[in-house]
């Protein structure tokens, strides 16, 4: 029998209550990517329609589908940039650390041990 996998919202609270901000977030982006394949999938099948109608040539409508395309695209990564902006914001306000954050205490740490045993090491 495989092992059971954890989630990343599990894994992130360990078994605790779920962060609600955690929630949301991930509520907040499961909808987002249903939304765009959902808005992907209306533009092609409108176009088509509309090449099926004569109203443009396939041409024509491929390349409006790839344009439309590209800037969802530029929307989006605009989008995501601007979310985790505020969600960075939101964090530093909280006083969470950022991964950064403990990185750097990590290698602090790595650090200070390392000249403790070189203190240990050399004779009194």
């Amino acid at each position: 029998m495989a092992p059971k996998t954890k989630s990343v919202v599990e894994e992130a609270t360990n078994g605790k209550e779920p962060n609600p901000l955690l929630e949301a977030s991930r509520k907040v982006l499961l909808a987002s990517i249903g939304a765009v394949a959902l808005a992907q999938d209306e533009i092609e099948d409108f176009v088509e329609k509309l090449v099926e109608r004569g109203e443009i040539a396939e041409k024509d409508g491929k390349k409006l589908v790839r344009e439309v395309m590209d800037k969802r695209r530029k929307t989006t990564k605009n989008a995501e940039d601007e979310m985790s902006k505020r969600v960075e914001g939101v964090l530093d306000r909280m006083n969470v650390p950022t991964k950064a954050d403990i990185e750097a205490l990590s290698d602090k740490i790595a650090t200070l041990t390392k000249k403790i045993d070189e203190l240990k090491k050399t004779p009194a």
